[in-house]
């Protein structure tokens, strides 16, 4: 969950990407995944909307015209694109119906793995989904033949731009991560995650981290609000970032299982990168400030980890849940589960949740290209501008490795229903 919650639990980072391969502020952070420059959402209203028509559209390179096995052609749907071009205004972007060939790598793609992220969108999105979202339920997820022609034939892409015209933005990744801990504090595992404290509604700002750890008072507030404990300081302010994780925690009794740490809250403090501190300073090469390289500083330095931490003010809290199902990801700002690999976090003022939208982005240092359907899910605080994406790789180690390899140019099309306009 993003550990920048504004109302909605969320899963995506609020980090913002200080060096390769470092995720510095998240939930769920030059040519971008989610509009490298991190634009504010831009107000504006949209035009006198033209009256919903089923949208024409042409049938991209290689996909042949569907047969009944996924329904009727909705009229003029594989005619030749004379709404191509046309502009819908969002409050944060501007939407621009094209053609399917516009699409990066859409015939390559295994589109029927997104079924089950946009499935678990359907009982929350709007009632321009309701259609849609009925076929969906029949579609065989294995067959991504079939779900390709049934993307073309029921859906509209539309390009999505900032009110400037600017077409790219910034993707980066984020991942819920899973850490040993124990639930009582011994002499190796002595760092603790909190609940809320009792008063936190109260006090608005709450404590700062360092208050919160060298205030009485302050301190007070956390006593008894420890949920379990971590080996690593560092570990904790990851789990923190990210705004949700997995915990294998071992009881006074010995007893071992796992659970769900959940985003609970925060002291409504603005997140300091420690990344973004250890390299404006000297003490990291931009290069070595991801994780390891911040750990191994760490041990060269023990006695300024205190010093280290207090350059992040905010301090995020949890609730405990049980993980029931372990194939299953955490709730993301939409209220439904994430699925790896096809949910990601949008900025809602330029995608409304639930949107099934298509990607193009270079993707991680070393690894393929990201050209691929997702659906929007979630956001967080760092998640703002029309272009702008955080894509969720899923749990465990090597999502971690894959989401902090993850800072690159990203374009984005919202793949709207056919007949239905989209939202202002």
């Amino acid at each position: 969950m993003n550990a920048n919650k504004a109302s909605a639990p969320r899963a995506s980072s609020s980090k913002i990407h200080m060096g390769a391969g470092y995720p510095s502020v998240r939930r769920r952070v030059g040519w971008t995944l989610c509009s490298l420059g991190l634009l504010a959402a831009l107000l504006g209203c949209g035009s006198n909307p033209r009256p919903a028509q089923p949208a024409a559209q042409t049938v991209p390179s290689g996909t042949q015209a569907p047969s009944t096995a996924t329904g009727p052609a909705a009229p003029g749907a594989m005619a030749g694109g004379s709404l191509e071009g046309e502009r819908a205004e969002r409050r944060g972007a501007v939407w621009v119906r094209v053609n399917w060939d516009e699409l990066p790598g859409f015939q390559q793609d295994a589109v029927g793995e997104v079924l089950p992220a946009l499935r678990a969108s359907c009982p929350r999105a709007g009632a321009a989904w309701r259609v849609a979202c009925e076929q969906a339920a029949r579609l065989d997820a294995d067959d991504h033949h079939s779900v390709r022609l049934w993307m073309v034939q029921h859906l509209s892409p539309w390009r999505i731009e900032d009110r400037g015209g600017g077409r790219e933005g910034l993707l980066t990744g984020y991942y819920e991560p899973h850490f040993e801990a124990r639930r009582h504090a011994n002499a190796e595992f002595a760092y603790p995650l909190h609940r809320p404290p009792a008063d936190l509604a109260q006090r608005r700002p709450y404590w700062t981290r360092q208050q919160l750890e060298s205030v009485r008072e302050a301190r007070a507030a956390l006593k008894g609000r420890e949920l379990a404990y971590l080996r690593d300081p560092i570990d904790a302010l990851v789990l923190q970032i990210q705004g949700s994780g997995r915990l294998t925690i071992t009881e006074a009794d010995g007893r071992r299982h796992t659970v769900r740490l959940a985003f609970a809250g925060h002291n409504d403090h603005p997140y300091g990168s420690v990344g973004r501190w250890l390299i404006e300073t000297g003490q990291l090469p931009a290069a070595q400030a991801g994780w390891p390289g911040i750990k191994a500083w760490v041990q060269r330095n023990p006695k300024r980890l205190q010093e280290l931490l207090w350059k992040n003010p905010r301090m995020v809290f949890f609730q405990e849940e049980a993980l029931t199902d372990p194939r299953v990801g955490p709730r993301g700002a939409m209220g439904v589960p994430l699925s790896p690999q096809r949910s990601i976090a949008v900025d809602p003022s330029s995608v409304p949740y639930g949107t099934a939208v298509w990607i193009h982005s270079p993707g991680p240092i070393g690894a393929p290209v990201l050209q691929r359907a997702v659906v929007a899910q979630d956001t967080g605080s760092a998640i703002v501008g029309a272009v702008r994406g955080d894509y969720f790789w899923g749990w465990g180690d090597e999502a971690g490795e894959l989401a902090g390899r993850l800072k690159g140019r990203l374009q984005m099309w919202a793949l709207w229903p056919q007949g239905q306009r989209p939202p202002p």
